[in-house]
């Protein structure tokens, strides 16, 4: 068992601060039915939480383990446990207008505006601007606080998810933990490291497939299909609001790169689906991109912490490098016969230029000098570009 720090032994009746309330209310999601073994777990953590012995390697366990945290009411005791945050706080809370002059406020504005598939069904109206005013103040707290930090698109789809579970009050401490570890990478000036961290995907999908892994590489597919899963956390990506919580119970209990590893799990895991589609990189990126209601992510995320395991970052790093460099050669490549492509277009408009005869080149402030010029032009030029194929061929037939 790990070492007992301070920190392993905070337990939820040490929290009893005035700011720890309920902001939620009565925005609540659909009542899903517990399981016989949902039920189980529940007890499991239920006794983890009154006993002051439980330590953060237990807490970990338990929300990693099938069925995680279970419900939204242990996780608001559990998840400030998980990261060893604080939640009583003494900062004032300021005001939506006090934020307004900051550079973000009209991005984080926008965005909040476009996550209402993310708040409960029904909820009215009243409640529902208040809740977004809310994430708003949260959002833009953290990024004034650290300044260093960059908002990105979809910070928001993270950031609502605790709000709609912990409150206003909690969701802060979390989110400035997260923004400072977990997703520091993310809100850094460029996307760099964010692009880098990406290609981790394809070396842990080889390991365990090779075949498929070939597939997606030779459709060109890259890495921008899962973009979104990890930068939101896959909150973005999923209608099921249970699943979204479900897969914050594992990432907030494991390292922080393990949201690369589910996003191989789930690549691997929609295998069938791959190989039935045609081999072309939009029709597999658009297969990807949209995560079926029906999927088993248990099996998910028992297949990621496998991979985790068996590969871990460190296993799997020369291989990244190796990914990284030869995409950066192939890019280079690219750019080169392009730019090679449009010189020699250049240059055979330019000997076209010159050699055009001056009669027909007093005529081009005339409008129809001009549609007679183009046509010329155009079929001169493919009569240059004829002549020149004519004479590669014929220089090739004589130096064989």
């Amino acid at each position: 068992m790990d070492d007992v720090s301070e920190m392993d032994m905070l337990h939820p009746e040490d929290f009893n601060g005035s700011d720890n309330e309920d902001t939620r209310s009565e925005l609540k999601f659909d009542p899903v039915t517990e399981s016989l073994e949902e039920r189980k777990k529940r007890a499991k953590i239920e006794d983890a939480l009154h006993s002051k012995q439980t330590t953060l390697s237990v807490w970990r366990k338990l929300a990693i383990e099938e069925y995680g945290l279970v419900n939204d009411d242990l996780r608001r005791q559990v998840w400030p446990l998980l990261l060893e945050v604080d939640p009583n706080g003494s900062e004032k809370v300021p005001s939506l207008r006090d934020l307004s002059d900051h550079a973000e406020y009209n991005q984080v504005v926008l965005d909040v505006n476009r996550s209402l598939k993310r708040f409960p069904p029904g909820i009215p109206y009243k409640q529902r601007l208040a809740l977004q005013d809310q994430l708003t103040v949260l959002i833009l707290r953290v990024i004034m606080k650290y300044p260093n930090l960059r908002y990105y698109q979809g910070y928001h789809d993270v950031a609502i998810t605790f709000l709609l579970v912990v409150g206003e009050a909690v969701s802060f401490r979390i989110m400035e933990r997260l923004s400072t570890d977990h997703l520091e990478e993310c809100m850094e000036a460029t996307m760099e490291k964010t692009s880098y961290r990406l290609n981790y995907i394809y070396p842990l999908i080889k390991r365990v497939d090779k075949q498929l892994h070939d597939r997606l590489d030779n459709a060109m597919l890259g890495t921008m299909f899962a973009l979104p899963w990890y930068l939101t956390w896959f909150g973005h990506s999923l209608n099921q609001y249970r699943d979204v919580v479900r897969l914050y119970d594992f990432f907030l209990a494991s390292d922080k790169l393990m949201p690369l590893y589910v996003a191989a799990a789930l690549v691997l895991e929609r295998k069938v689906e791959i190989f039935e589609c045609d081999a072309d990189m939009a029709m597999i990126h658009c297969l990807l991109s949209t995560i079926p209601d029906n999927l088993n992510f248990e099996h998910v995320l028992h297949r990621a912490s496998e991979m985790y395991q068996s590969y871990p970052p460190e296993k799997v790093e020369k291989d990244v490098k190796k990914r990284v460099k030869e995409e950066a050669d192939r890019r280079r490549q690219d750019e080169l016969r392009a730019r090679n492509r449009l010189n020699r277009k250049k240059h055979g408009w330019v000997n076209l230029y010159n050699y055009m005869p001056q009669w027909l080149m007093l005529h081009y402030r005339n409008k129809y000098g001009i549609l007679f010029a183009t046509a010329t032009l155009v079929v001169a030029y493919l009569a240059y570009m004829k002549a020149s194929e004519a004479s590669s061929l014929w220089r090739s037939i004589w130096g064989s």
